[in-house]
């Protein structure tokens, strides 16, 4: 077996300084057949996950190639996102690789959340189109990235805003209470199934919508009133999280996941529990991730830039990316050379047991075909 070496890099940004506890904003681990330096590199980067140890490096290593599993300086602080300054720190990483690890050919990858921001980054660096959340100013430093050679969604899904949408409980009808419900609304009501009928979930959907412009509606509101106070922010909750009709009836968008799931485990629960994304966010990284009316944190916009060879890989037994979420990228894609696979596993390939080396061995052929 290929001993995997993994170096440490920690790098500065270009928004902000050094921590005082000596932490550098940019960091990650560099995988590599030991001894090796790789010609070809790839990179992923989530919104808020620790990608530094990323489940596919050392089996992409194993195959000869490099790794980059990078975090932008809001790894575990996803209350403070900021689009433009994630992708511009994401650039950061990539000039790494080009020019200190000498990487020839760069391979961007978008995994789980990660799908849409890795696409960001690609469609700035192919074009400049990123603009400042709300009133803060824009950032010169995004508009000369180096785009990726090729690009990869893997278990990925279409949005922050959209996913957030779509998991969102309908029936919340008080955003200070999360007991005070619409039962007419509520998925877990028994009285509406499952298996739901379309006019409920299309009650549902209209209503998710309808709840996450009210809260985006309410954050610029908020921001200019306590603007006016000599304020720039303030944190919120956004109560009940995990209530996507998919999560409860598996006829909705069909897949191989297992009945009443999610990514943390019995939806029902997880709903009335305090884990999950999104739960605890400034106004403005509302608006710049998970706002469907203002958030640039969408993977269909940015498809249209991403024109490099393109594959997508997707879990047949995903209990949170669902078939539709896989059309919807592959549709928003503009390259002509785009490859759709299926292969068997959960969101995180953990099971069965050779699911990651099915990944991998299926990156590994598909990159060498295309370099």
């Amino acid at each position: 077996m290929t001993e995997i070496g993994r170096e440490f890099v920690g790098l500065a940004s270009p928004i902000v300084g050094r921590a005082g506890a000596g932490g550098h904003p940019c960091q990650g681990i560099w995988h590599t057949p030991k001894g090796v330096k790789p010609k070809v590199g790839f990179i992923a980067t989530h919104y808020n996950v620790d990608f530094s140890e990323h489940y596919i490096a050392s089996y992409l290593a194993e195959r000869g190639f490099g790794y980059l599993g990078w975090n932008t300086r809001f790894r575990g602080m996803e209350r403070a996102f900021l689009l433009d300054h994630a992708v511009a720190e994401i650039g950061v990483g990539v000039r790494w690789m080009k020019e200190v690890a000498g990487v020839e050919k760069v391979v961007v990858v978008g995994n789980s959340g990660g799908g849409s921001l890795m696409g960001a980054y690609q469609s700035q660096a192919v074009e400049p189109n990123i603009t400042p959340t709300h009133d803060l100013a824009p950032l010169d430093c995004i508009d000369d990235l180096i785009a990726g050679d090729l690009y990869i969604f893997l278990a990925a899904h279409p949005g922050r805003p959209e996913i957030f949408a779509n998991w969102l409980d309908a029936s919340v009808i008080d955003e200070s209470d999360p007991t005070a419900t619409d039962p007419e609304l509520d998925i877990y009501n028994p009285d509406h199934g499952p298996p739901f009928r379309p006019e409920l979930v299309a009650r549902v959907r209209a209503a998710q919508v309808a709840r996450s412009n009210r809260i985006s509606q309410w954050c610029k509101e908020e921001l200019v009133r306590l603007n006016e106070a000599g304020i720039r922010d303030r944190l919120f909750v956004t109560n009940r999280v995990w209530a996507d009709p998919r999560f409860v009836d598996p006829t909705l968008d069909p897949n191989n996941r297992p009945p009443n799931s999610c990514y943390f485990g019995d939806p029902k629960k997880a709903n009335a529990g305090v884990f999950g994304v999104g739960l605890v966010n400034s106004l403005r990284t509302w608006l710049s991730m998970w706002s469907l009316t203002d958030s640039q944190a969408q993977a269909g916009p940015h498809g249209a830039r991403i024109t490099v060879p393109t594959l997508l890989i997707e879990a047949d037994g995903d209990s949170g990316v669902f078939p539709s979420d896989a059309d919807k990228i592959l549709d928003a894609v503009a390259a002509t050379d785009k490859t759709r696979v299926t292969l068997s596993g959960d969101h995180y390939f953990r099971d069965p047991s050779d699911a990651r080396d099915r990944v991998a061995d299926t990156i590994a052929d598909w990159a060498a075909s295309k370099i």
